[in-house]
């Protein structure tokens, strides 16, 4: 290989002093574009001109649709042009040839149409649509068009003419409903109903017989209308299907008789339907019905109709069942048997109608309950102690027969395996039942049998909750020692057992059942499920005691036990925090006594500056601290953490000069490499975290580099 053909060799590969962004040379692209030509007005003051004009025009549109034959919006612009000239047989000459081209391109013929229209060439336009409609008979809008415009000019005859050479194609239903309407325009009623049999003959649709019975009975012809019912029932069938694809006829044609106060003819449409189509299908029916027997009919009729067909499905439904224990239906049907119960209470019914109706509902929750599950297995337990729990609501509240609740609940808490499993509902419930009967004592022995069978959080919770409504708070304190002796490493209960004490103003025996969860946390073979909640929980009390030696001291054993980012921070910033909080409390003993303007005098400012200073120093020792724990540990990302929020408080707190001290401290994002695990020699980049001490060690390393570097440069420029 040659010299000459060799690429040359950049020596230089420094940077240019001036760099030219693209941005920039965007800008300089766009001022030097040249702006958009435009054509020149033409001013034509003579026929020689116009001659020349409208022939350099012509040979433009020629040269446009030869090039573009296909092109129908350059046919159109050129026809339209002719048209704005005065030259409509020219205009005409254009439109035929493009119709030459793509006779069924409808935009084509309706501009077509349109321009002779504006000429007022009433036939040219006749001729047009009648032409088109002839090669396009499925396109409904020229029909739309061709009808609109014989009737704007009064040809009533021609239009429905029109109108019958349309509907021999059978087109779509809005088309059979514009020639219904043209002809009620005219008030040919005769001729309407006439279409609108012939209208259901082409498209058989519900909707379109409905329609046309209630046309019939707008008009007062109701005889008609009863016809059409019949004519649409007999036109689909008996069969099951039929029937069921009918059912909004059904309905329609009650509701008809309904309106016209024929009650006694809606009652027997709807009985007719109700009895051939199946149960699973009539949902829509028996809603009509039941709506018509609550306005027009009686409680029998509502009870006969509703009630007994829902019920007749229910049971059909758990016979059909695969599960037995498939409790969803027990509980619909169990609803069925109480909606019907409430109404007839509402309603006033006799006595004799109640009891029946409180003997059926209790019937469907005996069966149900009778039913239980096959294994010993809580979830499928859950649904079934839930018909106890409903059923033993309807006795107490609708019925108000508490002794029978009783029972209920008794036998509920029999039949459950608590030694397996429980369920605290049951057993809340059944006490709170008691409470309701004013009877304590049983209240107090049922959630008493229930922590002792199977104590459970939500028990011992609902029992605490009792006694705290009562104000025993002995006792409160008894349960809450059995919880603790039940489940020693429930944080929560801990917590809750020290709140408590904190509420009753005994503090010391506060911090006592703080020390006591904390040592329970020590324990090797105790320990608790959530420490976290508990040290925050002490922290925050004494915090709110203002007891902020004692505060410290436990941060300082909790930094013993675990060194987390978390514990730094909340340590740190509750320095200044106590400040605040006591100047809070200053002033609020301050405004309560009347005397606001003694806080705040320039010396009591001054006094709190020096201890906002104070409490700012200590805070930065703590973040120091912290950052350095941490960095013992070589926890990178925490160090980040601390640091940051250890900046975001010199940002509220401090000046610019702690912010930069801390901003130092914060470290950089390098790309490194390592050997790949496996030891292939394989390398792999990854970023890591560079904090400015860990720079500074390796600085000797780096500034031998650029010495090295700058000798190789100067090597270079010599021509060694």
């Amino acid at each position: 290989m040659s010299e000459e053909a060799r690429a040359p060799r950049i020596k230089n590969r420094a940077p240019a002093a001036i760099q030219i962004t693209a941005e920039q040379l965007l800008r300089e692209a766009q001022e030097r574009q040249i702006g958009p030509k435009r054509k020149p007005k033409q001013r034509i003051e003579s026929l020689e001109e116009l001659d020349d004009y409208r022939a350099r025009k012509r040979t433009e549109f020629e040269d446009a649709i030869r090039r573009l034959r296909g092109n129908m919006a350059a046919w159109m612009r050129y026809a339209t042009w002719e048209a704005q000239q005065g030259q409509m047989d020219r205009c005409r000459s254009v439109f035929e040839r493009a119709l030459d081209v793509n006779p069924y391109y409808v935009p084509l013929w309706l501009r077509y149409a349109e321009q002779e229209l504006k000429l007022r060439n009433i036939n040219h336009a006749r001729n047009l649509f009648d032409r088109a409609v002839a090669i396009l008979p499925r396109i409904d809008q020229l029909w739309y068009k061709y009808v609109h415009v014989e009737e704007l000019l009064g040809n009533i005859g021609g239009t429905r003419e029109i109108f019958e050479r349309w509907m021999s194609w059978e087109p779509e239903e809005r088309a059979w409903n514009a020639y219904i309407a043209f002809e009620s325009r005219y008030h040919e009623f005769e001729r309407a109903s006439a279409v609108w049999e012939r209208a259901v003959t082409c498209h058989p649709e519900p909707r379109l017989w409905i329609r046309w019975a209630k046309y019939e009975e707008d008009r007062g012809e109701l005889d008609k209308a009863r016809n059409v019912f019949h004519m649409a029932l007999d036109f689909y069938g008996e069969s099951e299907e039929a029937l069921e694809r009918a059912q909004s006829v059904f309905t329609a044609f009650a509701k008809m008789e309904t309106r016209q106060t024929e009650y006694d003819r809606a009652r027997m449409i709807y009985k007719y339907a109700l009895e051939r189509i199946p149960r699973s299908k009539s949902e829509g029916i028996y809603t009509s019905y039941t709506r018509f027997e609550k306005q027009f009919g009686n409680i029998k009729g509502v009870e006969d109709t509703v009630t007994q067909k829902r019920r007749l499905q229910y049971e059909e439904e758990i016979e059909n069942s695969a599960t037995p224990g498939n409790y969803d239906i027990w509980f619909d049907y169990a609803r069925l048997e109480e909606e019907s119960f409430r109404s007839l209470v509402e309603e006033g019914a006799p006595e004799s109608l109640l009891v029946s109706a409180r003997d059926k509902v209790r019937d469907v929750y005996e069966r149900a309950v009778a039913l239980v599950p096959p294994a010993e297995e809580k979830r499928l337990w859950r649904r079934y102690i839930f018909l106890w729990l409903r059923y033993a609501l309807f006795e107490e509240q609708d019925v108000h027969d508490l002794d029978r609740a009783k029972e209920i609940y008794a036998a509920a808490v029999t039949i459950v395996p608590h030694r397996v499993f429980t369920f605290a509902k049951l057993w809340l419930a059944y006490a709170k039942f008691e409470i309701r009967r004013l009877d304590l004592p049983v209240a107090r022995k049922i959630l008493g049998t229930a922590v002792g069978l199977a104590p459970k959080h939500k028990l011992f919770s609902g029992y605490i909750e009792l006694e705290l409504a009562l104000k025993e708070f002995d006792r409160v304190r008894k349960l809450y020692e059995k919880a603790l002796e039940w489940d020693p490493s429930a944080s929560s209960t801990w917590v809750k057992y020290a709140e408590l004490e904190q509420n009753l103003y005994d503090l010391d025996r506060a911090r006592g059942i703080y020390e006591l969860g904390l040592r329970q946390a020590e324990m090797e073979h105790g320990g608790l499920d959530m420490p976290e909640v508990l040290w925050k929980a002490y922290i925050d009390f004494e915090f709110g005691e203002r007891e902020m030696e004692r505060v410290d001291a436990l941060y300082e054993r909790l930094l013993e036990k675990t060194g987390h980012v978390k514990v730094w921070i909340s340590y740190a910033l509750g320095k200044m925090a106590a400040v605040i909080a006591l100047e809070e409390d200053e002033d609020a003993e301050a405004e309560d006594e009347g005397e606001l303007e003694r806080v705040q005098t320039a010396e009591v400012q001054a006094v709190r500056m020096e201890a906002h200073a104070a409490a700012a120093r200590l805070t930065r020792e703590v973040f120091e601290r912290g950052n350095k724990s941490l960095q013992e540990q070589g926890l990178k990302e925490e160090r980040v953490v601390l640091l940051e929020a250890w900046k975001a408080f010199e940002s509220e707190h401090g000046d610019e000069s702690s912010v930069s001290l801390v901003q130092e401290k914060m470290p950089r994002v390098m790309k490194k490499r390592r050997e790949m695990p496996g030891g292939d020699g394989l390398m792999e980049e990854y970023y890591d975290l560079v904090f400015p001490e860990e720079e500074a060690q390796s600085k000797p390393a780096s500034k031998l580099l650029q010495l090295a570097h700058a000798w190789a440069a100067q090597k270079d420029s010599t021509g060694a």
